[in-house]
């Protein structure tokens, strides 16, 4: 079976303005149906699990409506809309937006994938993770799918 590295960077938002909410949402219905590449999680405890809390959303009804429903993604929107105690408001969403694009990983993860993609690590190498992510992303489909 073909596996699917998943494109869609944490730098991207969806219509209700939520940061990594589409790539939350291709990454648990890839893996729902058994076709996400190996090493990334369907909803992990990083970027998904601060989209979650951040909107109020509970993880299982999150996954489970996913998997069971198979929505496109507005319907997935559409239904986080709909859901009890959600946090759509604008100041809710900027701080969690904030936040994803203020996340710094580690050295050695930097390190790591800027020496896996033949980068130096100088003062101009990407510090945030949602680039160093979408580095990581993209070295992973080429080596799927291109090489």
């Amino acid at each position: 079976m073909n596996t699917i590295v998943p494109l869609i960077s944490s730098g991207v938002a969806g219509p209700l303005g939520v940061l990594h909410l589409p790539r939350l949402w291709l990454k648990a219905s890839l893996e729902a149906r058994g076709k996400l590449a190996a090493g990334y999680p369907g909803a992990g405890k990083g970027y998904d699990q601060m989209v979650i809390d951040a909107l109020g959303l509970q993880r299982d009804a999150v996954l489970a409506f996913i998997k069971e429903k198979r929505p496109t993604y507005p319907q997935f929107e559409t239904w986080i809309k709909q859901q009890p105690g959600v946090k759509l408001d604008k100041a809710t969403v900027e701080k969690l937006n904030s936040s994803i694009r203020g996340y710094i990983h580690d050295d050695d993860t930097r390190k790591s994938v800027l020496g896996a993609n033949g980068l130096p690590d100088d003062a101009n190498a990407p510090k945030d993770a949602v680039n160093l992510d979408n580095l990581d992303d993209w070295k992973e489909f080429h080596e799927a799918v291109l090489k």
